[in-house]
């Protein structure tokens, strides 16, 4: 049995729950983070740690109240990296920062649709100029590097000098260092749920079967966060269910060692973030691109996956890579809400706290994240703003009219044909579309009467996750 107990108890080892740890510990908590050292279903282990909002923009996003809170939140948290990356520097006795890549280039390619990409693209570029940020328009024949395909040639091309990107795996070790040099403790185990007495929180069971205990927890567990709820399952019958948005990234060593020094990526597109890469120094490129929602986390790879995201590498950005060495294939599980949107904050029991369903901007948002629930902790008060909107005990929240999210599903899975190459004759979309539309509306309309999944749900509602969507949707009816 282990004897610990701690003030705070986090739950969860990856980029939010790590912050969130090292944050209390540095602001002088007694703090135990929870979580098996090797990660082995973290989105923070495969991501490419792109510090972007503007790159992330679609029509979709700004389409609603909610999905203009998102990308507030993650305007806001970019401006965190600056100090956060100094912070960890100093407390971790590691002063070399974290960053990998100066500004991301966004490039609208012949890969997608005019629907999707077009339109993602041009409403990235009016976000910019909505909220004033610097950006220059590009000639990607010009840029260094890039080589891809004469049939996936660029054709436009955004430069966004703000959105840098860091090394995942150093951030995560610097945040395990700088944790245990502020006094922090580590338990290299899984959990397995909460200690749970009255109306308060008072500890938490790992998988061994010992506890700990804590005067306050807070699960950051990404994707299997809410599984560790059962203890107040009536509460979590209220949140947004949660799926793992499955991704596969590879690091690649390139030949010759030449890299860009920037993030290159294609808008989001097909469900997924589109194909982007980023430079971790020493010759070594990482490559992304996947995204696939799973009512269960993924441990490894599965060769259609991996093997799409290496021909959109190559088709996209750079023909030369078919050279490269691969030195690594990652695989991450993004934790999904059944709306979208983040889950932040108070469960409504005493002492417990939540910090999930960030889908793909978790490292991002990381530090404002720690601050926001450092601050609910000690009960300080945190000025209304954007995180604010992201409790977890909510209704779904709308990321658009059921109509429009119907008509992105289709246009995205149209789009990942053409990114796919398919091979049809010209009456052969229409059909399709038609089909997708219908089988689609079909779809939203037999589940329940106004509330509706975004389309990355739609495009894959099997009964497991038509069920688990159906119990939170009566809990709100």
């Amino acid at each position: 049995m282990l004897n610990v107990s701690a003030e705070v108890v986090v739950v969860g080892n990856g980029a939010i729950g790590s912050s969130i740890a090292f944050e209390l510990q540095r602001r002088g908590h007694r703090v135990v983070l929870v979580g098996e050292r090797a990660r082995p279903f973290a989105a923070s282990t495969a991501a490419g740690a792109m510090l972007g909002c503007f790159g992330e923009v679609t029509t979709s996003l700004l389409a609603s109240e909610s999905g203009r809170a998102k990308l507030a939140t993650d305007y806001r948290a970019r401006a965190e990296w600056p100090e956060w990356d100094h912070d960890l520097g100093v407390a971790s006795a590691d002063e070399q920062s974290l960053h990998v890549a100066r500004g991301t280039v966004v490039l609208l390619n012949s890969m997608g649709t005019a629907a999707v990409d077009s339109g993602n693209f041009q409403t990235i570029e009016e976000a910019l100029r909505e909220y004033g940020e610097p950006y220059e328009s590009v000639d990607p024949e010009q840029l260094d590097w890039l080589a891809p395909d004469e049939l996936a040639r660029a054709l436009r091309g955004l430069y966004i000098p703000a959105e840098h990107a860091v090394d995942s795996h150093r951030l995560l070790g610097k945040l395990e260092a700088a944790f245990l040099r502020n006094g922090g403790r580590l338990v290299d185990t899984a959990a397995a749920g909460l200690e749970v007495q009255g109306d308060r929180v008072v500890g938490v069971r790992l998988v061994n079967e010992e506890r700990l205990t804590g005067d306050q927890v807070v699960v950051a567990a990404g994707a299997r966060s809410l599984a560790l709820l059962d203890a107040v399952g009536e509460i979590r019958r209220r949140i947004p269910p949660l799926v793992s948005g499955y991704g596969v990234s590879a690091l690649l060593e390139v030949d010759g060692g030449a890299l860009p020094t920037s993030v290159m990526r294609t808008p989001n597109r097909a469900f997924a973030c589109g194909i982007h890469c980023v430079p971790r120094g020493e010759g070594v490129l990482y490559v992304g691109g996947t995204n696939v929602l799973t009512q269960v986390p993924r441990r490894y790879a599965t060769v259609r996956d991996l093997q799409f995201l290496l021909e959109c590498a190559v088709d996209q950005l750079s023909a030369e890579l078919p050279r490269s060495g691969v030195r690594a294939v990652q695989v991450g599980n993004r934790p999904v809400p059944a709306d979208g949107f983040p889950l932040i904050g108070s469960l409504g029991i005493e002492g417990l706290w939540l910090a999930t369903g960030t889908y793909r901007d978790g490292l991002h948002q990381s530090p404002l994240i720690a601050k926001f629930i450092a601050a609910a902790v000690e009960g300080a008060p945190w000025e209304p703003g954007p995180l604010t909107t992201f409790t977890p005990v909510r209704g779904p929240l709308s990321s658009g009219e059921r109509e429009e999210i119907v008509e992105s599903t289709v246009l995205q899975a149209l789009a990942s044909g053409y990114e796919q190459r398919w091979r049809v004759t010209p009456e052969w979309p229409v059909r399709i579309e038609t089909q997708l539309r219908r089988e689609y509306t079909k779809a939203v309309e037999t589940l329940h009467p106004s509330f509706t999944p975004p389309p990355e749900f739609v495009a894959r509602m099997d009964e497991g996750l038509r069920g688990k969507l159906a119990d939170y949707y009566a809990a709100w009816s």
